[in-house]
């Protein structure tokens, strides 16, 4: 935590970024792991990246080895791979060597695979093993989120022995607050918080304490999974197993949060009709903006001309009631928000768990009674803004009838858009596409097009007699 009488970040930068550049140009190395020592890691990967591009090799390799791993480990993937190319290889393999398994994953995943291979041959052969067993699980998965720094204790283990077997070998542990229990084969038995142990009798057994109520993971499981179940159980961290109990790692709470972070983020970029961005925004260039978002534009475009074909269709019962077309902007427009409002709905409670696929009858029935009650409000206002409208344009004649069709198409619109918006997104899900993806631009030109069908399919039926005498 950043002591409250410390400068802000800013102000850090400004009076301590010349004090650094003032000791690169002085060769004088030592001096600058004494100006920062007291500030966190991530403000310290904030000053390298202000640097001059020539003074952030220097002054990172003048950072004490375990220092600069946890500083680089603060950096955006993307900076990461630009950052470790303009490195010496002795200082890429420190680096490396002291890099927490899982943040060393991430690292040579984004590289280019030729590159991660050279790597690779930096490593010695325990770090090797690790890091190839790590890229070794799915993209995507909880096995290239998980760490294998963890600590561990056998149930067989007095109290005492536990926790003087924890202090020599779990130095490099990124949390202790969950203490690992396994027997002679590595397979995992339990999860027991820290303080139990210190509250136990020190000659007890490990074993006395048990009780065997822990929850894990699997390495393949879908890295979304780890990011439910952690927030569900509210723990710091998880163990991942294989297929046969044994310990394999742990996802902690750190990675995770940046996976929800990534996906919140992907998922925000669906709903709107964009191709997920592969860097943060003010990294991606303007030809990469132009590509995510064009093909999808394209594409609505192409569905929208059915809007259209469909108007084109009811041209002669548009020319018959012309004051029809006035209500057009309002119908469809209330169709497309109100879809939208079911499918942001469902999309966040499918990725959040608050539903499962087994449950859509149940969501469908429930927004459909939402669906009816929205459009009998909205299509009773509509009916007296239709009957208004036509009163004062001069077709008193027509007027119940043109209020009579635009409150009940409103009724069936937001109906019909409801109900889209509610099954869309497990219809993709069960097709195993990523439901985000019923996004507000796709709903909304799906429901234009439905709703027009739906207006003018009511006018003709309730005005016929009027658009026959004026086809005479």
């Amino acid at each position: 935590m950043i002591n409250e009488g410390l400068p802000m970040i800013e102000e850090f930068l400004s009076e301590t970024k010349p004090r650094i550049q003032h000791l690169i140009a002085e060769e004088k190395w030592n001096g600058i792991p004494e100006i920062i020592k007291d500030w966190p890691d991530p403000e310290i990967s904030e000053l390298l990246l202000s640097l001059d591009e020539e003074d952030r090799v220097p002054f990172f390799s003048a950072l004490p080895p375990k220092r600069a791993a946890n500083v680089f480990s603060h950096l955006d993937p993307e900076h990461q791979e630009d950052f470790v190319q303009e490195l010496a290889e002795e200082d890429i393999r420190g680096l490396l060597a002291n890099l927490s398994p899982d943040d060393r994953t991430t690292l040579l995943e984004e590289l280019d695979p030729e590159i991660a291979q050279q790597y690779l041959t930096l490593l010695d052969h325990e770090d090797l093993q690790e890091a190839r067993q790590l890229l070794g699980y799915p993209d995507e998965s909880v096995g290239r989120l998980m760490t294998t720094d963890y600590a561990s204790v056998r149930q067989d283990m007095t109290i005492r022995e536990a926790l003087r077997h924890i202090r020599e070998t779990a130095r490099d542990s990124e949390t202790f607050n969950i203490i690992y229990v396994t027997d002679d084969n590595d397979r995992l038995l339990d999860a027991l918080r820290l303080r139990r142990f210190i509250m136990a009798d020190p000659e007890a057994k490990v074993a006395a304490i048990m009780d065997h109520r822990y929850i894990s993971l699997s390495a393949f499981d879908d890295r979304e999974h780890a990011v439910q179940m952690i927030q569900r159980y509210d723990v710091f961290a998880l163990p991942v197993v294989d297929e046969d109990g044994i310990l394999l790692g742990i996802v902690t709470v750190d990675d995770v949060l940046d996976v929800a972070e990534e996906e919140a983020t992907e998922d925000f970029h669906k709903g709107a009709a964009i191709a997920p961005l592969d860097a943060p925004y003010h990294l991606v260039t303007i030809g990469t903006l132009f590509k995510k978002r064009v093909t999808w534009l394209l594409a609505l475009v192409g569905v929208g001309v059915f809007s259209a074909l469909v108007i084109s269709t009811f041209e002669e019962t548009l020319e018959a009631v012309v004051i029809l077309s006035f209500f057009i902007p309002l119908l469809i427009g209330s169709g497309g928000n109100t879809g939208a409002q079911s499918a942001t709905l469902m999309v966040r409670a499918i990725s959040t768990g608050e539903v499962t696929l087994s449950q859509w009858w149940r969501a469908l029935c429930k927004e459909m009674l939402v669906g009816l009650a929205l459009g009998a409000a909205m299509g009773t206002a509509c009916f007296l803004l239709g009957l208004s409208m036509s009163w004062f344009q001069g077709s008193t004649d027509l007027a119940m009838s043109i209020g009579i069709v635009v409150g009940l198409a409103m009724v069936c619109i937001i109906l019909m858009a409801n109900l889209l918006g509610t099954i869309l997104p497990f219809l993709l899900t069960r097709i195993g596409i990523d439901p985000a993806v019923a996004s507000s631009p796709l709903i909304t030109t799906i429901c234009d097009i439905l709703g027009l069908l739906i207006y003018f399919s009511i006018a003709v039926i309730v005005l016929r007699d009027h658009i026959a005498a004026f086809a005479g």
